[in-house]
């Protein structure tokens, strides 16, 4: 999980970068799915160098990729912005998605192992 985590994270900086330059834009805010992004490679990274913790992280991954989710489908109600931003917003949230979909899978797998290995 903590693979998928970084892998989310790259693809977040990747399009908080494209956006910025393709948009011109001279505010941060258009940086913030990068922002993000560097926080899932920090939570992944972590939970390889710890894999004690490793669960904790990839928890903290999931909340802020729901976290992520909420904050961008909610700035867009009753955005009139840029397209690129209105692109951003629902990329980050589509990714995120992805993301968290992902996490509870491994979530649900790994107790269901925890509970065979119990029995």
């Amino acid at each position: 999980m903590a693979t998928k985590s970084i892998i989310t994270g790259l693809v977040l900086i990747v399009l908080g970068v494209v956006v910025t330059a393709a948009s011109d834009s001279n505010s941060a805010t258009s940086l913030i799915p990068a922002f993000v992004g560097v926080v899932f490679v920090t939570l992944g990274v972590a939970g390889r160098k710890k894999p004690d913790l490793h669960h904790h992280f990839m928890h903290g991954a999931a909340m802020l990729s729901l976290l992520a989710i909420l904050g961008s489908l909610g700035s867009l109600i009753g955005r009139s912005g840029s397209s690129w931003a209105v692109f951003s917003q629902i990329a980050t949230s589509v990714i995120s998605a992805f993301f968290l979909v992902l996490a509870i899978q491994s979530f649900k797998e790994a107790r269901a192992a925890r509970q065979l290995e119990g029995a």
